[in-house]
């Protein structure tokens, strides 16, 4: 080896770091944008067993997209149009009511019953200390609050951007996949169409599965919370339908908030928060040994240690996204390794 060699290498070397560097920071700026692919193709997938029944009856596939995509158009409309005016309005109620809940939560058995539990702590002084707080910090709070307005905005405009990529997928699913099939041997095509289907498949009965429990968690708080004469029922109805869509700790943190709001929303010695208590225990039991089954039955079969992994990961990863799609991906990665990666190893 000549002198020159060693720094000709490292030279090299040098070039291919900065190059992975370049490589990286390029990825990290189309995070967002890979994010909302990633999103509108999980959503389409979704709409793939609706369109596939609607072909098992004899409809023209592009008449059965359009029918699909415009039925749930107009669907999410009149969810739309029938609960903002009602959110609004019991947002305003909240916000007007800020200062008789903090009143209210002072005089309440709460801090009577902390004060007699907890004589070394002085809980008078503790909420006197917080509030003064709340009003010399009101300043920053407020351009916190903008800044969620701000993040309000960019959400949306998000939502719209995955709503258009994703009639897109729907569109042109078939031609996706065709064009991914021809990439690969024509020895193993039959087989990787196969796979593709069941994964495929696997993730849209998922999505189905998973938005048909935040639908029915949702209707079903709206009408125990308006029978029970609770504050803000669709408020809460909606909170009930988003964290249902969060596989395993979704619904139980939707629900321990809507018991604590209700809590502190309810008159003193109301019994509302703990007749709510009890029933999401009882929900909750119901949601994972019958309604949950029964509908993600044909949908994954995934190990409840694997469920938990998945959703952890897959939320520090990507955030609600991932912890929305680690199982089905968890699901597709089980069955490649059941279909290929197994059989390979016992050919051997």
């Amino acid at each position: 080896m000549t002198i020159e060699n060693p720094f000709r290498v490292g030279f090299m070397g040098a070039l291919g770091v900065l190059l992975a560097i370049f490589l990286a920071g390029m990825l990290g700026s189309l995070s967002t944008v890979l994010t909302y692919i990633g999103a509108a193709l999980f959503l389409a997938l979704g709409f793939e067993p609706m369109i596939a029944w609607l072909e098992r009856r004899r409809w023209p596939r592009g008449v059965a997209m359009l029918v699909t995509i415009l039925g749930v158009a107009l669907i999410i409309m009149v969810i739309v149009w029938t609960i903002v005016p009602s959110i609004t309005e019991q947002v305003n109620e909240l916000s007007l009511r800020y200062g008789s809940i903090i009143g209210d939560l002072l005089t309440s058995n709460i801090v009577e019953w902390l004060s007699q539990t907890f004589p070394a702590l002085d809980v008078q002084s503790a909420i006197a200390q917080a509030t003064s707080w709340l009003q010399a910090n009101a300043a920053s709070i407020t351009g916190g609050v903008l800044q969620v307005g701000v993040g309000i905005v960019n959400g949306l405009f998000g939502a719209l951007i995955v709503f258009i990529l994703m009639i897109y997928f729907v569109t042109s699913m078939h031609s996706i996949k065709g064009v991914f099939f021809q990439l690969t041997p024509a020895s193993n095509r039959e087989r990787t169409e196969e796979i593709t289907e069941k994964i495929t498949g696997s993730v849209g009965k998922y999505v189905v599965g998973q938005i048909t429990l935040g639908v029915i968690n949702g209707v079903l708080t709206l009408i125990f919370l308006s029978i029970l004469g609770a504050s803000m029922p669709m408020v809460f109805a909606v909170i009930a339908f988003l964290g249902s869509l969060i596989p395993m700790v979704g619904t139980i943190s939707a629900s321990a908030v809507i018991v604590l709001a209700q809590l502190l929303l309810a008159e003193p010695g109301s019994p509302v928060w703990w007749i709510a208590a009890i029933y999401y225990l009882v929900y909750m039991q119901v949601e994972a040994y019958v309604i949950s089954p029964r509908i993600m039955s044909s949908a994954v079969s995934v190990p409840g240690s694997v469920v938990v992994i998945a959703a952890l990961t897959g939320g520090t990863l990507l955030g609600l996204l991932g912890a929305l799609i680690a199982i089905p991906v968890a699901a597709s990665i089980m069955i490649i390794m059941r279909e290929i990666i197994i059989p390979m190893q016992d050919a051997r």
